[in-house]
């Protein structure tokens, strides 16, 4: 193909994108937004959750991830470690992973199968209706949001700086979650997730 033909295919692809991420960035959180609040999310733990089941967490993040998604899975035992790092905090730092898509590899019993499977040690919950990822302006997964006390967005992005683990020399989340604990904003407050698009519906109009 010549280099005028692949250019204005990437053009193109580009035209017919804009639309999805102008809709896209119409309800996108900021940084220092009330985080949307979340009820009745079934999870594959069996329980139904919602936003006020860890009000007793001092830091609260969210995580919009699918099986589907290589790059989600690629941070599944990032996710888990990161658990574990904080599940003695005396403050309360939970991590919570919401699936939107509605790819049949991301169906509610393949949630749950793979949950038992990587016996992930954080709620994995179903955004069946996509209302959620919707409401927090979600793209990406996995996509991070780090919520302070008051439930205030103080983060948004990738959890780290390198896709493969082995490489990472920076953790935004972590750092995030550290400046929330001592009541004060992050010094890097957005960095773009690396990921998939989340698949959403076409909404009617």
């Amino acid at each position: 193909m010549k280099p005028i033909q692949t250019a204005m295919l990437s053009v193109m692809w580009l035209l017919c994108l804009l639309p999805q991420l102008t809709r896209a960035d119409e309800n996108r959180l900021q940084i220092g937004d009330p985080a949307p609040v979340w009820k009745d999310l079934r999870g594959t733990d069996g329980k139904t959750w919602s936003a006020a089941d860890f009000a007793d967490s001092e830091v609260l993040v969210i995580c919009f991830t699918s099986n589907s998604c290589l790059y989600s899975q690629d941070y599944e035992a990032r996710m888990a470690d990161f658990c574990r790092k904080y599940q003695n905090v005396p403050q309360g730092v939970k991590l919570v992973a919401i699936n939107s898509s509605q790819k049949a590899s991301d169906s509610f019993d393949r949630m749950q199968e793979r949950a038992i499977e990587k016996k992930f040690p954080y709620p994995y919950l179903d955004d069946q209706d996509q209302s959620v990822a919707r409401s927090w302006g979600a793209i990406f997964t996995p996509e991070f949001f780090v919520l302070n006390k008051e439930r205030k967005v103080i983060y948004i992005g990738a959890m780290d700086d390198q896709t493969m683990a082995d490489k990472v020399t920076k953790r935004h989340v972590e750092d995030a979650v550290d400046a929330a604990l001592q009541g004060r904003l992050p010094e890097v407050t957005a960095v773009p997730a690396r990921g998939c698009r989340i698949p959403f519906r076409r909404s009617s109009r």
